[in-house]
């Protein structure tokens, strides 16, 4: 018998740009994940008769969520409801399913690169018909929903068995338990070349960050492209990813950087993060940069059988470098500049107006799903590796020398208090009209703005998306408050200087960008705002 439950609103379910993440203590009060989860089914159209795709990186408290996400589809009309075993559903493969399935959407279950654990991070993400994060219009309908919402609707807990594959049955709604790895690694043994890979006697190391991408990096380096046991490291999803952090930088992902730059490096390196979307690459002796890795991807993407047909054109965050650009250029196609978060990312994807994506927080992707793919990004750079014969070394001197050079790094000031973050961009945002012309150092600022961006699929226009000062001769600074922490507030500045082909492209990304360091904080004062002389995190 489904079961109506009073409830209150929560003032604080507003979405970010992935979905309601918060602390794990935050999800277990009473009837907050209920609330989330209704405002979510109340907003969904079409529902009655319709399929779900619910899965999850595994963390702590995945397992109960997904129970109770399950009893109240089953209370408010959904046909089916299809979920990964043992709850495990990387976010690509998940955006690959509900495609695949002819889904109405999904509820992914994640807070990505955030730590997990019972006093850590949890979250849930509504992706829509095309596999992709909901877009704002529909995120923003959640949230009013979160905050008039009186009652949930659930159905009894019949003791649903998420690791039986198969199908059950919950209150007259079919709950279908599947491999959450299979129909993925056939989407990439589509795209990719694996007999040219399985060829190249590569060697690499893999690590899963004992996340959700283990099961999937298994199966596909280690089964099919015959890469030796043991290539994947920390392959095993764990609640609280073995205490460590699933966020695949140089920082947390030190022991996989130290191997590659030492004599007993193999040809590549790699790793993903919680939910599977986010990647490192790491060749021997040299760290790629997501910004040049997409750019590096893009120039190359042809060699992959999916690709030969050549790209239709590249899009990539605000903040990311413009190293893509250049490419695009030289190919001939069209680069979007968009705002941070996949979703703007989908309706360019969905018209068919770019094939490739990419973001400066690792992320990368193309229109095989609506989401940035982990193990793509690493198939795509293996496919390269095997097709060219040369090394990750070769291949980014080369087109350096090609392209200039975008040195770029992120520095992220993290748990800054709300106010003196808020303050520090009002700050920014009033002296935008008399930066242009002033010089610091050897700089001078050319232009500044407060990001927006006009989409040109369905005319919205996103404001308030980042600030850039822009010096002459492509290099630049742009300051932006992130929106996928769950306490106080983490600023990011982005540095990025551009040195053009016969420059000194082998030079230190330190050296060539001290300069643009000392000129952000003199710009925007984040000693005096923030009392840090260091970012907690550089990437």
């Amino acid at each position: 018998m489904i079961e109506t439950v009073t409830t209150t609103p929560f003032a604080d379910q507003k979405p970010g740009t992935s979905g309601l993440r918060k602390k794990v203590k935050v999800f277990q009060q009473p009837h907050y994940a209920e609330n989330f989860i209704q405002s979510v089914f109340d907003v969904v159209e079409n529902k009655n008769g319709a399929t779900l795709v619910v899965g999850g990186d595994g963390r702590f408290l995945n397992r109960e969520v997904i129970g109770k996400a399950i009893r109240m589809a089953a209370a408010n009309g959904f046909a089916r409801v299809v979920v990964g075993q043992g709850g495990i559903l990387s976010t690509p493969a998940a955006s690959n399913m509900i495609r695949q399935l002819g889904a109405i959407g999904g509820l992914v279950l994640s807070a990505s690169h955030n730590p997990g654990g019972p006093d850590e991070d949890f979250g849930i993400k509504y992706n829509a018909a095309n596999g992709g994060p909901a877009p704002e219009k529909v995120t923003d309908a959640i949230y009013a929903r979160t905050r008039s919402i009186g009652q949930y609707r659930i159905a009894p807990d019949e003791g649903i068995d998420l690791d039986r594959l198969g199908t059950q049955q919950l209150a007259g709604m079919t709950v279908e338990i599947v491999d959450p790895v299979a129909a993925y690694a056939d989407l990439m043994e589509k795209l990719f070349d694996f007999t040219a890979i399985r060829g190249a006697g590569l060697t690499m190391a893999f690590d899963a960050m004992n996340a959700v991408t283990g099961p999937y990096a298994k199966e596909i380096l280690e089964r099919r492209l015959g890469f030796c046991a043991g290539t994947v490291r920390n392959g095993t999803p764990l609640e609280d990813f073995g205490g460590h952090h699933p966020d695949p930088n140089l920082v947390h992902a030190r022991e996989l950087y130290d191997l590659m730059m030492s004599p007993d490096a193999p040809d590549f390196g790699a790793a993903s993060d919680g939910d599977g979307d986010r990647n490192l690459i790491i060749g021997r002796g040299i760290f790629i940069t997501p910004s040049d890795s997409l750019a590096m991807l893009a120039a190359n993407a042809h060699l992959a059988p999916a690709y030969a047909g050549g790209l239709k054109g590249i899009a990539r965050s605000m903040p990311t470098s413009a190293a893509a650009d250049r490419v695009a250029a030289a190919l001939g196609i069209r680069a979007y500049e968009t705002p941070t978060g996949w979703k703007f990312f989908g309706n360019l994807l969905d018209a068919g107006e770019v094939t490739i994506c990419g973001e400066e927080s690792a992320g990368t992707g193309s229109d095989h799903v609506r989401e940035k793919d982990g193990l793509w990004a690493v198939l795509l750079w293996l496919n390269i590796l095997a097709a060219t014969g040369k090394t990750v070394m070769q291949i980014a001197q080369e087109h350096w020398a090609q392209y200039g050079r975008n040195f770029y790094a992120r520095h992220d000031y993290e748990g800054v208090e709300s106010a003196a973050a808020d303050a520090l961009m009002s700050e920014l945002r009033g002296k935008l009209g008399e930066l242009p012309g002033q010089v610091f150092g050897t700089l001078t600022v050319e232009a500044a703005d407060d990001f927006a961006y006009h989409d040109p699929t369905d005319d919205s226009v996103s404001s308030n998306q980042g600030i850039r000062v822009l010096f002459a001769g492509g290099s630049r600074v742009v300051f932006r408050l992130s929106g996928t922490g769950t306490s106080g507030a983490t600023l990011r500045v982005y540095l990025e200087r551009y040195e053009p082909v016969g420059g000194r492209l082998d030079a230190s990304t330190t050296e060539m960008l001290a300069e643009i360091v000392a000129a952000a904080d003199a710009i925007a004062g984040i000693v005096r705002h923030t009392g840090r002389r260091q970012p907690d995190v550089i990437t």
